[in-house]
């Protein structure tokens, strides 16, 4: 392998589980998250060798991963990438709690942008800059969308719409 390769490799290793469960908390299906993973890791070992600063490796791949989560909504069904009959065989995912899986199913309902904010803003904990310079949009905008996507959050959980 060479540097690039290994380089590239470890960096996978250290933050591939981490990305997924941001991808996870925007979509709520752990195999579409891996899916988004799996691109937004593709797309950044193509540029690998174009990224100048590898502190700024962790932000990239987040603003790769929304993008191509909020994207895929505007794909259609047609785009969309098929199974196939393997499974690829790993430890299975810790059970989560009925609070954490009543904020999950809220989640999945609030609108993919204010879901994003949010995911970033309070499940990663960046700042409202750094929301904004991996959403590509205004610090306002920031401000706005997660606001909005709290007030979506809190009705969801205080009234939850359940599914006929």
């Amino acid at each position: 392998m060479s540097d690039r390769d290994n380089a590239f490799a470890e960096y996978f290793a250290a933050r591939s589980s981490a990305m997924r469960a941001t991808a996870f908390l925007l979509c709520g299906d752990w195999h579409r998250a891996e899916d988004l993973t799996q691109n937004a890791f593709t797309k950044l070992y193509l540029r690998w060798n174009r990224v100048q600063r590898h502190e700024s490796l962790d932000p990239y791949l987040r603003k790769v991963l929304i993008s191509s989560f909020i994207d895929e909504g505007r794909w259609g069904w047609w785009k969309r990438e098929r199974p196939h009959d393997t499974r690829i065989e790993r430890a299975a995912d810790p059970e989560p709690t009925e609070d954490r899986v009543t904020l999950m199913r809220a989640l999945a309902q609030v609108p993919p942008r204010q879901r994003a904010v949010l995911v970033l803003r309070y499940w990663l904990d960046l700042s409202v800059e750094e929301t904004a310079a991996a959403l590509g949009c205004t610090a306002g905008t920031v401000k706005s969308q997660a606001a909005r996507g709290l007030e979506t959050l809190r009705t969801l959980v205080v009234h939850p719409v359940t599914a006929d």
